[in-house]
């Protein structure tokens, strides 16, 4: 069997391997015009894999730019743009670094600790009480996503004031938002109950 994988390596896959061999016809096509014809058929045939880039500019140049890529330059024809030669290896986007530190409480993510700092460090009054108590419902709902059986007001409010060393207080009664299941459980309930649902 001959696998792809054990083939020549794409210069540009997104193309792929049947409109690579076309472009290697291409190149060993001795009549000029039938080559610059082949061409841009091949050019046609690229340009409806991305219909959605049409209306891009410069659109075409890209696309002869790939075409004298794929072929490695040996495609010697009459080319409707000036040609930018491109990279022989394409470099690949810089590696995302993500965030170092480890979470104490998964659940609840790397949000929810930085809205607490952010409250912790308001003056007392009704905006940093506001913003209490957001994240105090927005923590019981990562609860009940997590685990509804374990949910409970002093839970959170103890959570919080291991978050807050002791800055941030949530007070007995002050979470008074109750959820009876998950939110994505909910849109699954009603969902089923209208699916469920006969007509007579």
């Amino acid at each position: 069997m001959n696998y792809n994988t054990q083939r020549e390596k794409l210069p540009m896959p997104e193309y792929g391997r049947a409109v690579q061999d076309m472009v290697d016809y291409a190149v060993t096509i001795e009549d000029r015009k039938e080559r610059e014809s082949c061409a841009r058929s091949i050019i046609a045939i690229m340009g409806s894999m991305f219909p959605a880039l049409r209306d891009v500019p410069d659109f075409q140049g890209k696309l002869w730019d790939h075409l004298a890529f794929m072929s490695d330059y040996k495609l010697d024809i009459d080319y409707p743009y000036p040609i930018t030669k491109l990279e022989k290896e394409r470099q690949l986007p810089d590696t995302i670094s993500y965030p170092a530190g480890d979470i104490r409480f998964r659940h609840y993510g790397r949000i929810i600790p930085e809205m607490l700092d952010v409250a912790a460090s308001l003056p007392e009054g009704p905006e940093r009480n506001q913003l209490l108590h957001l994240t105090a419902v927005q923590m019981k709902k990562d609860l009940m996503l997590w685990n509804k059986e374990m949910v409970d007001d002093a839970r959170i409010a103890s959570d919080i004031d291991w978050y807050s060393k002791g800055k941030l207080r949530l007070q007995e009664g002050e979470l008074d938002v109750t959820f009876s299941s998950a939110p994505h459980q909910q849109r699954q309930q009603q969902y089923g109950k209208k699916k469920n649902k006969r007509r007579y």
